[in-house]
């Protein structure tokens, strides 16, 4: 899924006012933390600098593939939730994403070694 590719489809199912460079800076975020949390521990992962995604980045493929590419979603309908003071709807849109972030974390740690410095050897 694509940057825009998500943002449209957040915004056609729960319109907002937020501005597409707020969005962008959330996804920016998510994908900060999927590459330094997740990805950086597992042997079969390019080290890369990851330097975020700005206003020309909209076409760029977000890190997490389908079908957990779904995580995107639900962390965009939170952060909406949550700047809107929408605490409750916020609630509600956390405990999916928490899910969806579970779901892809457990698929990536089956399907991915860690890297070797992330063992105690005795």
């Amino acid at each position: 899924m694509t940057i825009i590719e998500a943002i449209n489809r957040v915004d056609a199912v729960k319109p907002n006012g937020f501005h597409l460079d707020e969005k962008i800076c959330w996804l920016s975020r998510l994908d900060g933390i999927v590459k330094s949390e997740l990805h950086d521990v597992h042997m079969n992962d390019i080290q890369t600098v990851f330097e975020g995604y700005d206003g020309k980045s909209l076409t760029k493929e977000l890190f997490v593939p389908h079908p957990y590419d779904e995580v995107y979603l639900r962390y965009l309908e939170s952060q909406i939730d949550y700047a809107s003071g929408e605490y409750e709807k916020y609630n509600n849109s956390i405990l999916l994403f928490n899910a969806a972030w579970e779901a892809y974390q457990k698929f990536y740690h089956r399907t991915h070694r860690p890297r070797a410095k992330d063992f105690v050897h005795f």
